[in-house]
């Protein structure tokens, strides 16, 4: 004998049936007609920095202290010449010349020279050595050997602004002073020096 019609009951039955005829459907089937998420574009790596980045950066740096940070970066660069044993030879030499052995620096920085001659790095550092030991001739030419191969180097012009200051050639001094202020405006010490010289020089052919 049927019992009461219960519409709760037929439509749980009716649930029950669903789910089994669908456990039943090959799960191939099912993937089948299972729409497909889109894809995530991979976002492309990011470039690269590169010495020309930095030293654009440095030319636009809004403050002081940003482009003492972008400075840094850019000396980090220049002290890397991509060969371990040179690095290491320049390390030692820049340890040795804090140690104000000079004659010991000299001897490592010519070996530094004859692994890379066209590291920049190398020929600035081995002019500072120069100067110190009171040789401003041997320094200039290291400086612009230095300056040849990277026109960018800022110490490298600072450098030979000072020693241009100390032989009374205040018009070239204040051309390279200019050019390290082209690199990097908001070297704010150099500055100071150009706004000192250019009274001085005014009206000297450059």
């Amino acid at each position: 004998m049927p019992g009461p019609y219960n519409p709760g009951m037929r439509f749980f039955a009716f649930l029950l049936t669903l789910t089994l005829s669908v456990a039943a459907y090959p799960s191939s089937a099912q993937e089948a007609v299972r729409p497909k998420a889109p894809a995530r574009e991979q976002p492309p790596p990011p470039k690269p920095v590169t010495l020309d980045d930095l030293f654009e950066r440095l030319s636009k740096a809004g403050s002081e202290r940003e482009a003492e940070g972008i400075s840094k970066l850019i000396e980090r660069r220049l002290a890397r010449s991509g060969s371990d044993t040179a690095d290491l030879l320049l390390s030692r030499a820049t340890q040795a010349f804090e140690k104000k052995d000079f004659p010991l620096a000299i001897e490592l920085l010519d070996r530094v020279l004859a692994l890379q001659p066209n590291w920049a790095e190398a020929w600035y550092r081995r002019a500072t050595v120069f100067y110190q030991i009171d040789d401003p001739v041997a320094a200039m030419a290291d400086l612009s050997r230095a300056l040849k191969i990277e026109p960018r180097h800022f110490n490298a012009w600072t450098g030979l602004g000072h020693i241009l200051m100390a032989s009374e050639d205040k018009a070239r001094a204040l051309e390279a002073y200019r050019r390290v202020l082209k690199i990097n405006p908001q070297e704010s010490s150099v500055q100071t020096i150009v706004n000192r010289l250019i009274p001085d020089v005014d009206g000297q052919d450059l």
